[in-house]
């Protein structure tokens, strides 16, 4: 295994318990994971990070099923819709040029950011009345097509959907998002297969290490504030889509120097993410009698 190699599977490992702890963020990071230190092309990067976040998720739900996490009936109907959208976007990706896709790619997460920094969680004692099914069914499928195009924007676009209009809490929806994304990534997944050949052994070295990370997620979530996690993952999206945009840079303008200081902040953003819920987890956990 190449040094390259090496820390992209410790740091997908990091992406896992995001995924399992938030619900999202497992494609997000990892299509700039894999094309920027696994050095694989856009479009191989976008179906390996379906193929490993649909296994991740997949694996990763059981532990919130088993705490009576998940709503089957909302994730089914949402997931069932998206899947079409994801297939539909995995095809119709192959005929995009790469710098538009990760272009896209990029301007999505800038997006998603700025949505988690600004959000404010809903006023307690509110409940939200759930959407009619075929605003549902709507949304799914909305999201299902961004998640096939992009490799991307799964779990920070159903969470917030599942929330305002399936009225779940943020545990739920958390939870519920994870049985949606398994089913999208793999529809998007079977869209890109007709185009796409994935590195069978990089992809099983990071799906291993993601499963891994997604469990502990999973055991975390709901003891971490979110607020917290929110905001410190929202700049680190932030700070990677302005790293993507800089990848479509001219060569001239990306060295190998500021290749290095990405790949730095890539793992120090992870890392304090992961960090920064555990700290505040514990400092939690000494106020509780």
């Amino acid at each position: 295994m190449t040094v390259m190699l090496t820390v992209t599977v410790v740091l997908a490992a990091g992406i896992g318990v995001s995924l399992g702890l938030l619900g999202g963020g497992g494609s997000i990071l990892a299509v700039p994971l894999l094309v920027y230190l696994a050095g694989l092309p856009a479009k191989p990067a976008i179906a390996t990070s379906l193929l490993v976040v649909s296994v991740t998720a997949a694996i990763g739900v059981v532990p919130h099923a088993l705490a009576g996490r998940v709503r089957w009936r909302t994730g089914l109907l949402f997931g069932t819709a998206g899947m079409a959208g994801a297939y539909t976007g995995g095809r119709i990706s192959g005929t995009i040029p790469d710098a538009v896709l990760l272009t896209g790619f990029a301007l999505l997460m800038l997006a998603t950011a700025i949505a988690m920094l600004r959000g404010r969680p809903a006023a307690p004692g509110r409940p939200v009345r759930p959407s009619p099914a075929w605003r549902t069914v709507l949304t799914g499928t909305a999201t299902g097509l961004v998640a096939g195009l992009l490799g991307a924007g799964g779990g920070f676009l159903i969470v917030p959907a599942l929330v305002l209009l399936g009225g779940l809490t943020m545990p739920v929806a958390i939870g519920t998002s994870l049985l949606v994304i398994a089913a999208q990534s793999a529809a998007g997944l079977a869209g890109h297969l007709s185009s796409v050949q994935i590195p069978w052994g990089t992809a099983a070295a990071v799906t291993a290490a993601a499963v891994t990370g997604s469990l502990l997620g999973a055991r975390l979530s709901g003891r971490v504030p979110a607020t917290t996690l929110r905001a410190a993952f929202g700049w680190l999206v932030v700070v990677m889509g302005v790293l993507v945009l800089a990848g479509q840079l001219p060569d001239r303008c990306w060295s190998p120097p500021a290749q290095w200081a990405s790949i730095g902040v890539l793992a120090t953003g992870i890392v304090g993410v992961v960090l920064t819920g555990l700290r505040r987890r514990a400092a939690a956990g000494g106020v509780r009698r």
